[in-house]
């Protein structure tokens, strides 16, 4: 995982027999999972602990909208390259755009939005200042 003052981050994933369907190939909703991983990963490098933030400020993250796009199929035993990058911060939302690749060659990608909201009302709520100060620093 690559996140450190880098306006993209990567994560390798690798793909299971239970990432698969009937056909042998990567089920198309795994790859939510895949790009789910890769945004929790580079949070945590970050320095951001959803659990604790959930915990101790009653903020989670969910995602609010997502537009996919699956170019080509991924195999059993492949080794997928996730990157990541943030497009957009809003007052209570980040937008990724996301990609899905082996060996360079693109498989599927897709545009994210996840919204901050109240753990407790579940409303939409500021992001955290200092992980708005982070995703800032790597934008620049």
């Amino acid at each position: 995982m690559t996140a450190t003052k880098s306006a993209e981050s990567l994560l390798q994933i690798r793909v299971y027999y239970e990432d698969t369907d009937a056909g042998g190939v990567v089920f198309y909703a795994n790859y939510l999972k895949f790009l789910e991983r890769a945004r929790t990963e580079w949070l945590r490098e970050l320095g951001v602990n959803q659990s604790a933030l959930a915990a101790g400020e009653q903020r989670l993250f969910v995602v609010r909208s997502l537009d996919m796009a699956y170019r080509k199929p991924a195999r059993l035993d492949d080794l997928l390259t996730i990157r990541s990058r943030v497009t957009r911060l809003g007052r209570a939302s980040i937008h990724f755009a996301q990609r899905a690749e082996r060996n360079g060659e693109l498989l599927a990608e897709g545009n994210i939005q996840v919204c901050c909201v109240d753990a407790i009302h579940m409303r939409p709520t500021e992001l955290p200042a200092d992980l708005r100060a982070k995703l800032e620093f790597i934008q620049e």
